[in-house]
């Protein structure tokens, strides 16, 4: 189904970055977006990721929108469920639920250079609109091993994005491939129940005590009646985390601190030598991303529970092999193996400027000027894309940065029936700024391989290599100045004006 009317914004995804926009938009009563929401309901990660003890690393004052502030979180690091629950509260507030389209996958979006549209196509019709925002981010598509025989196996297999709850491991020989973030919380959890769990670990993480606890209602009640102690918090909470950035630059007295602090925390959690050799990391603090947990050594030391700090080589159909030739038997394995976050899945769906695909764009790695914008695709605005992650901080400082650029820039598009597309030339010489202050970091310079850093150009092209109040002060503000603008021509602005007066 193909409508006729000619949006000013749509947005693909309604995660914390796209559903962050269109409240944003919600509030300007003069544009009309839509949003594409290709599941049937809203929170991107935090709807997808249901595994047991799924959680925030970043705390819960600060994990949420300065402009939707929650005096009611319950403790100092959410749960999944509770932000999924302040997502949808925020949603049904700001009234933004009657813009989404659920069941609504976006499949293809091309740029017609006549019209000045994009035309997007999806499982719920075909969508035309002048601005197109993606808000997929990094973690909405598991990366899937690609190793030989994994669909042979017998037993039940699923990634932890997709935990299959229909399943039941209690009593279970069960594997987890991966020692990441989302494997350190999965683990504690089915290491409770399981007959034998096993796990398969490719390099071992810097792991930090997580200072967790409830707030007291007491504490809930100050923040309802004084916002402004809240927003005291979360400032306190901010700069704290940004005073972690000179760790990544490995200034030494501040990576000797946090080193430091991980490995006291081994040391005071695994006292049998063996597992704890298994698990000192053998890299640069910093390098990957540094987890925070109380209760995964303790797993790991369970009479259950077997560390394998070898790589599984194939899969059978009843357990797995590994490099030193061991047969595991197994009835399930839980694949904690990432995301595709360097190579992005919609890429491959969208086409600019003389039908080029934004995968080839990025074929050696994203790049956005302001981390938003793409030369050769006039009129896109990606969130949460090209070196927007932080190695500290918490993201939602990211996407409220990006949300207002994107929003100033939609409204001088609107204003002035405008066409935006950055060159060749600004785009390459910003990324050159980035790549500069990539070096010496501990992300490229710390001796280990992460997702951080794309296989194809050893760029890093997911990480901001700054301070977060660093990226705002330079990606915070839409200014027309570094890009090709040009007008909607004559027969396009009367159509143009036609369509709005459907709407």
């Amino acid at each position: 189904m193909q409508s006729n009317t000619v949006h000013d914004v749509v947005i693909v995804g309604s995660g914390f970055s796209g559903l962050g926009l269109a409240v944003t938009l919600a509030r300007t009563e003069d544009i009309s977006f839509t949003v594409l929401e290709r599941a049937n309901n809203i929170g991107g990660t935090w709807r997808d990721n249901t595994y047991p003890g799924a959680a925030c690393d970043i705390q819960s004052h600060l994990y949420s929108y300065s402009f939707a502030p929650n005096p009611d979180w319950s403790r100092v690091y959410a749960t999944q469920p509770e932000i999924l629950a302040y997502l949808h509260d925020v949603a049904e507030k700001e009234n933004v639920l009657p813009h989404i389209h659920f069941n609504a996958e976006m499949t293809e979006a091309t740029w017609d250079e006549v019209d000045s549209i994009w035309t997007v196509t999806s499982t719920a019709g075909i969508f035309r609109t002048r601005v197109l925002v993606t808000a997929s981010g990094h973690l909405s598509d598991p990366k899937m091993p690609d190793t030989p025989g994994i669909n042979d196996f017998a037993g039940k297999i699923f990634h932890s994005a997709r935990w299959d709850h229909d399943v039941n491991l209690t009593g279970k020989r069960i594997g987890v491939v991966g020692t990441g973030a989302s494997a350190i919380q999965v683990i504690p959890e089915i290491a409770k129940s399981a007959n034998k769990l096993t796990v398969f670990q490719r390099s071992a993480p810097y792991i930090i005590p997580r200072n967790d606890r409830e707030y007291t209602d007491a504490e809930k009640g100050l923040f309802r009646k004084f916002p402004d102690a809240a927003q005291e918090l979360r400032d306190e909470l901010f700069w704290g985390n940004e005073s972690r950035f000179p760790q990544r630059r490995q200034v030494p007295a501040f990576i000797d601190q946090i080193k430091d602090t991980a490995l006291t925390h081994l040391k005071n959690q695994v006292t049998d030598p063996e597992l704890y050799h298994k698990v000192l990391p053998d890299y640069e603090i910093g390098c990957k991303r540094i987890l925070i947990s109380n209760d995964y050594y303790p797993a790991l030391s369970k009479e259950n529970v077997d560390l394998k700090s070898v790589s599984v080589e194939q899969v059978t159909e009843s357990g797995v092999i590994t490099a030193d030739g061991d047969h595991v038997e197994l009835d399930a394995l839980v694949l904690c193996t990432g995301f595709e976050a360097s190579d992005l899945p919609i890429a491959y769906r969208i086409s600019g400027r003389d039908g080029r695909k934004l995968s080839e764009h990025w074929s050696t790695g994203g790049k956005a000027f302001a981390c938003t914008t793409v030369s050769g695709f006039p009129n896109l605005f990606v969130m949460l894309g090209p070196n927007t992650g932080l190695g500290a901080g918490s993201i939602i400082y990211m996407v409220e940065t990006q949300i207002q650029y994107i929003q100033q820039a939609i409204s001088f598009i609107k204003a002035e029936l405008a066409v935006l597309e950055i060159s060749t030339e600004v785009e390459d010489a910003f990324i050159d700024s980035v790549e500069e202050r990539s070096r010496g970091t501990v992300w490229t310079e710390g001796g280990c391989a992460s997702w951080y850093v794309d296989p194809r150009s050893n760029r890093l092209t997911t990480l901001w290599p700054d301070f977060m109040s660093e990226f705002r002060a330079e990606n915070g503000t839409f200014s027309p100045d570094p890009y090709q603008v040009r007008n909607i021509e004559a027969g396009a602005r009367e159509r143009h004006h036609k369509e709005q007066s459907r709407i």
